[in-house]
């Protein structure tokens, strides 16, 4: 007699970039029915986060002492230290603190750095004069005002260019109008609603050179509320995000994928408190439009895509809502906050276009998960002066970030 032995492939699970509440529940349900799951956190994991890192949507709302409203005299000086770069004749590589003074204005942004890294997290200055200038002008204001957040900026895209230079400010802007609709890959490049990930980097910071006719409000929420929920009552999920998942390379021949955690856990020392890190983009498990899910790596677990699931709903359900203005600067600490996008529509002089740096603050930063440092030095690593470029118009993303 002969046996016949039937192997069974693991099979990516329904799910998709958009996340679907209904599918979500349904695989929560059958889960809890059908599987045994863990009900303690993972050795050493705290039982709650306390920080003002930790926050509810709604309370932000009522508040706006995260709002830094620039005053005249502020503005005159950011004007006038636009003036003095221009005077030097330097590529724009060269903006830093001492090539764009701010006397008056850097402590205060020394001091809003602080409350991004160890404070609420996130903060916005108002009042930009975006249509007093060029577009090179805004992006030399953008650059210059960043660099006393954070001096070091980061590459946003994975490599160099042919002729050896790096973008280090990006472009969110629909692009499905006026590009080829089968090489579009990233949603920062099309008007639909964008789920809550985070970026690459420590800090992400955004201009909003123009608002769009309808939607694309900019949504925030604590990772580390989030965090407190699922260990409160999640526990085995904080146990599936801690845990190895293949991130797609996207056709990447010399790595198809990447095996990494998505939560990381930093004990406290004597310099630093406990943190909670976590780092995911939803489209490295799902794909998106031109960029589906490879179907030559390992697929995700059916409790994976209930931890991708639980982590968007969560964000939404406690999510602030910042009221994003013409001339506003987010600055979001990327390694506490999950950011989102509602979809949007454009109309004649109202396409919704914003401007991206990804920055590092050395004197605040945090301490880079090991599992993340090559990520980080991708885009951090030796970024010289020389590569850096600063695009004027927008263009396809490649394989990069979020």
């Amino acid at each position: 007699m002969s046996a016949t032995e039937t192997i069974t492939r693991p099979v990516q699970p329904d799910i998709q970039y958009h996340p679907e509440y209904e599918k979500y529940k349904a695989r929560s349900l059958r889960r809890k029915e059908t599987e045994t799951l863990p009900t303690t956190l993972p050795d050493g994991f705290p039982l709650e986060l306390k920080s003002p890192l930790v926050w509810e949507g709604k309370d932000v709302e009522k508040r706006d002492d995260w709002l830094y409203h620039l005053s005249e005299a502020e503005l005159d000086e950011i004007d006038a230290a636009l003036q003095h770069f221009k005077s030097l004749n330097l590529p724009l590589g060269h903006i830093n603190a001492s090539t764009f003074p701010l006397p008056t204005l850097h402590p205060t942004l020394r001091s809003l750095s602080k409350d991004i890294h160890a404070g609420r997290g996130f903060i916005v200055l108002r009042g930009l004069r975006i249509d007093a200038h060029t577009r090179q002008d805004n992006i030399i204001t953008y650059t210059g005002v960043s660099s006393h957040i954070g001096s070091i900026r980061g590459r946003q895209q994975d490599t160099r260019l042919a002729n050896g230079t790096s973008p280090v400010i990006s472009h969110i802007k629909d692009l499905t109008t006026t590009a080829d609709k089968g090489k579009i890959g990233a949603p920062s490049n099309t008007p639909d609603k964008q789920v809550f990930h985070t970026d690459a980097g420590d800090i992400i910071s955004l201009l909003c050179l123009q608002t769009a006719a309808e939607g694309g409000e900019s949504y925030l929420a604590s990772s580390w509320l989030v965090y407190n929920i699922l260990a409160r009552e999640r526990p085995d999920l904080v146990r599936t995000l801690a845990g190895e998942w293949p991130l797609d390379g996207f056709g990447n021949p010399d790595r198809p994928y990447t095996l990494r955690p998505l939560l990381y856990h930093q004990p406290a020392t004597e310099a630093t408190p406990e943190r909670v890190l976590i780092q995911y983009a939803r489209r490295y498990f799902t794909g998106f439009l031109a960029q589906p899910r490879s179907k030559d790596i390992p697929p995700i677990s059916e409790a994976q895509a209930e931890a991708l699931d639980t982590l968007h709903f969560l964000a939404e359900e406690h999510k602030a809502s910042l009221g994003f203005q013409k001339g506003d600067i987010q600055y979001v600490n990327n390694l506490s906050i999950f950011h989102a996008r509602n979809g949007f529509t454009d109309g004649p002089g109202q396409e919704r276009h914003l401007l991206r740096l990804w920055l590092r603050d050395p004197e605040n930063a945090w301490e880079t998960p090991k599992q993340l440092e090559p990520r980080w030095n991708t885009v951090f690593g030796d970024v010289t002066v020389e590569e850096q470029a600063f695009p004027l118009e927008p263009a396809l993303r490649r394989n990069v970030g979020s």
